[in-house]
């Protein structure tokens, strides 16, 4: 349950970076490039800027800030994220992908701000600091599964089940609404393990579950799949305005990294959804797509003279690269 190791690159690298991330001019395809490099390095310089990035003007951009935040597992960001997950005003996802993040980490420092927000007065954020704290406390009964590196270089929210369990037996524990979402969503990331058809038929089905939380985390799971199978899945529920946007937003940028030529239609067509997350959602996907498209490895920019500061692995989320 631990990302890649971040590497060391020159400071000078991560001040241009760093630069092009605050410059105006630089659009929001291009700031995730940045974002998704700078994620990848090591140190204090690139904490800061990644720190800096938490004030753009964009929501979604400032989700996937923290998203990266946590994915480092640094715990230098402990006071920032927790700083986030306190403030009401700050966007609900954004504050959802705060407390997520110091699941993440999992340090000592992590654990207050999680049980003060155990009955948060939105949903998401609640059900995300449940999630957080039971994560830390699993890892503390199974302390081996610390090092245990996915096969989709994320730190996921929960573990997962054995891949040998049946896929039948999945699917009715993910889509049981008795069963604890900690146990749902290790199901889930089972099924994503698993892969093929059967396990992408059982994921859509969430989609017809109460929790927007899960509902998003599915999306996510289905843009690292990267498994055409899901598209007709993903394009009913970014169509569908009266889904909660967290979810639309995840099903435009897994459409975005699944690459399926069909889907540039309709992304470019909810780029002008009025909801700005879905359409800035949609914006990041079409370049992702292109990028998928051209046949490049990694959605990063890699600083001056072509740097090496990313890591070759499966686009999240960007596909959140980038979670959620």
């Amino acid at each position: 349950m631990t990302a890649p190791p971040l590497i060391e690159v020159d400071e000078a690298v991560v001040i241009d970076l760093k630069q092009k991330l605050l410059d105006p001019s630089t659009t929001l395809p291009e700031k995730y490039r940045i974002l998704f490099s700078l994620r990848n390095v090591k140190g204090a310089a690139a904490h800061n800027a990644l720190e800096l990035a938490l004030k753009d003007e964009s929501a979604l951009f400032r989700h996937d800030v923290a998203f990266c935040l946590g994915q480092r597992q640094d715990a230098q960001a402990v006071e920032v994220l927790t700083s986030i997950l306190h403030n009401a005003d700050e966007h609900p996802m954004v504050r959802h992908e705060a407390g997520e993040a110091l699941g993440a980490i999992g340090t000592e420092d992590c654990l207050v701000p999680l049980q003060e927000h155990l009955n948060d007065a939105v949903l998401e954020v609640a059900e995300t600091c449940q999630l957080a704290l039971q994560r830390i406390e699993w890892l503390r009964d199974h302390p081996d599964a610390a090092n245990e590196e996915s096969p989709y270089y994320s730190v996921d929210p929960t573990p997962a089940l054995p891949t040998s369990t049946p896929t039948e037996e999945l699917r009715a524990m993910l889509l049981d609404e008795k069963n604890r979402m900690f146990d749902r969503y290790s199901a889930l990331f089972a099924l994503r393990n698993k892969g093929g058809k059967d396990a992408v038929s059982a994921l859509g089905a969430v989609f017809g579950a109460c929790s927007a939380l899960l509902k998003h985390e599915v999306a996510y799971v289905m843009g690292q799949m990267q498994d055409s199978q899901a598209v007709d899945f993903l394009t009913q529920v970014l169509k569908d305005s009266a889904e909660h946007a967290m979810v639309r937003h995840e099903a435009a940028e897994a459409l975005g990294a699944i690459a399926d030529s069909i889907t540039v239609g309709l992304l470019r067509d909810f780029a002008k959804d009025p909801e700005p997350i879905v359409a800035h959602s949609c914006e990041v996907a079409l370049d992702v797509l292109e990028f998928e498209q051209s046949g490049q490895l990694e959605y990063a920019d890699k600083g001056p003279a072509g740097n090496d500061v990313g890591v070759e692995a499966p686009a999240r989320r960007p596909i959140c690269p980038c979670r959620g």
